[in-house]
């Protein structure tokens, strides 16, 4: 089964960080990924740009309209995903438990993809 893993944290309060904690964090990130994808488990995975950047394209009546930043305001901000294709539930909520996210109280949201049968 192919699941999202969500990874949520704040994305303030890294100014006042010095860079060797920095540096140790994204370490235990890159070791995290390196494992994952030794697994045979990664298909992708990748960080996001903060929220500031991003536009919004919404929809209604067939019609579009760009508007720019995230479409909603919370303390914790989406900052990137790993699809894996694991056994099951249980499997995807494990390698979710390794991520380093949890040193600075993010959170890490395990979804399912939808797969459909398209019609030939």
């Amino acid at each position: 089964m192919k699941y999202m893993l969500l990874i949520y944290a704040a994305e303030t309060g890294w100014g006042d960080t010095p860079r060797e904690e920095i540096d140790a964090h994204m370490a235990e990130w890159f070791a995290f990924t390196d494992e994952l994808g030794r697994s045979g488990k990664l298909i992708a995975g990748d960080a996001l740009q903060p929220t500031a950047t991003a536009t919004t394209v919404r929809g209604a009546d067939r019609r579009t309209t760009v508007v720019d930043g995230p479409f909603a305001e919370t303390k914790e901000a989406l900052g990137g995903y790993y699809l894996i294709d694991v056994e099951d539930l249980d499997e995807a909520i494990a390698w979710a438990g390794k991520m380093p996210v949890f040193a600075f109280e993010g959170a890490v949201e395990v979804r399912p993809l939808m797969e459909f049968n398209r019609p030939e």
